[in-house]
């Protein structure tokens, strides 16, 4: 007998979408991919040349639970140089991604009913990692005029006594949008006003467009105390196997999350976090050319997009994705239950081109397309996309 738990999880949609595009695949039909949440780039050759010295050194036993010291340094110095913020080591702690590194600060955090404030669109695993650790996720309505960016009125409307947690993702994952300082500080007043955490998901804020990148823990010593940044080297460093992610966060909740992982998993791979210095220390040069390359890719994306006139979209400044607006083909389509589920479906079986439906992120009029791929993959999706909306 299964826990109860599971019966409020709701499937991963990307998993759903990337399983049918193998099997099409497999059968020989030509799919092209705009649904991957990941870099097309592979991991730079000074990070798999350090792993492999460090497995023929035979650093392979166990560590400290929040991480090798020399990463938990190198990670110090970014957050210093590229954030301007200063943490101590013991403020610090390695884990096995983003995601785990989330889920960690939920147990640290949460105890049963506790709410957490969830902006929309959300990444699509938010709510469910709440929901089983035993929180309940508010999930908040924003709006298109303000690129989906959550203001500091729509969170004090859904602020109750059980509110423990805000989730602010930046660059966000559906639309790409990027906060402003004076935005990020609007939002840290209301969190600092009403005693809330803030979990600062920057996983892409290297992928940024914009002249500058803020994070919200630089802002004031409050904004440091009540913030919990996450970030990591999937996204940025193409590294998304190695499972490597951090949290940098006062001392008391690092101590937690540190003693919540010795118990549960005692700490990531030895090897990818020795690739991860690595990675952090000498591949500065192949981080930029990847986001030169994304943001090549973007401009030549929105170009075609806007020779579709029935699609609108949220212009992204970070990330590698671009989430638009369908909602003028509901009257053209037939669908029950999700609107943006059918078009996803229809846009793969007669398209041929696999991108996401927007009920992942909670926003059904939606579909999210991926410009982390081969530029003529790009373009021809988005070219077959135009294709099959003008035949509808």
């Amino acid at each position: 007998m299964l826990s109860t738990k599971l019966k409020t999880i709701t499937p991963s949609f990307t998993i759903g979408i990337s399983t049918k595009v193998q099997q099409l695949r497999q059968q020989g039909i030509d799919i092209i991919s705009l649904s991957i949440g990941e870099p097309d780039f592979f991991t730079p050759e000074a990070a798999k040349e350090k792993a492999i010295e460090a497995i023929h050194l035979n650093k392979t036993k166990y560590d400290a639970a929040s991480g090798l010291t020399d990463l938990r340094k190198a990670i110090q110095t970014k957050l210093l140089r590229e954030n301007a913020i200063t943490y101590d080591l013991d403020e610090i702690v390695v884990s096995n991604g983003a995601k785990h590194a989330i889920t960690n600060t939920l147990i640290a955090i949460l105890d049963h009913g506790d709410e957490v404030i969830i902006p929309k669109p959300f990444w699509v695993s938010y709510p469910e990692m709440v929901k089983l650790i035993g929180g309940t996720p508010v999930l908040l309505d924003t709006k298109k005029e303000n690129q989906f960016k959550v203001t500091p009125a729509e969170i004090e409307s859904v602020i109750t006594e059980k509110t423990k947690i805000i989730f602010i993702t930046n660059p966000s994952n559906p639309t790409g949008a990027v906060y402003t300082k004076e935005e990020l500080q609007s939002i840290l007043d209301i969190c600092l006003k009403h005693d809330i955490y803030i979990l600062a998901d920057e996983i892409y804020e290297k992928i940024c467009y914009t002249s500058s990148f803020t994070s919200i823990a630089s802002l004031s010593p409050a904004a440091k105390d009540i913030t919990i940044t996450v970030n990591g080297l999937s996204k940025s460093v193409a590294m998304t196997g190695w499972r490597i992610g951090y949290t940098a966060s006062n001392k008391e909740l690092a101590k937690a999350i540190a003693s919540i992982q010795g118990h549960l998993v005692s700490h990531p791979s030895t090897i990818s976090q020795w690739a991860s210095v690595t990675a952090l220390t000498e591949c500065q040069e192949q981080m930029e050319v990847m986001i030169r390359t994304y943001k090549e890719r973007r401009d030549l994306a929105v170009a075609a997009l806007d020779k579709i006139k029935s699609l609108s979209y949220i212009y992204p400044e970070g990330a590698f994705y671009i989430f638009m607006d369908a909602s003028t083909l509901k009257d053209k389509l037939q669908w029950k239950d999700s609107f943006s589920i059918e078009l996803s479906n229809r846009l793969l079986d007669q398209a041929r081109v696999a991108v996401v439906p927007g009920i992942a992120f909670g926003m059904d009029d939606f579909i999210r397309i991926s410009y982390a791929c081969d530029t003529n993959e790009l373009l021809e999706g988005i070219q077959r996309i135009q294709d099959f909306i003008e035949n509808l």
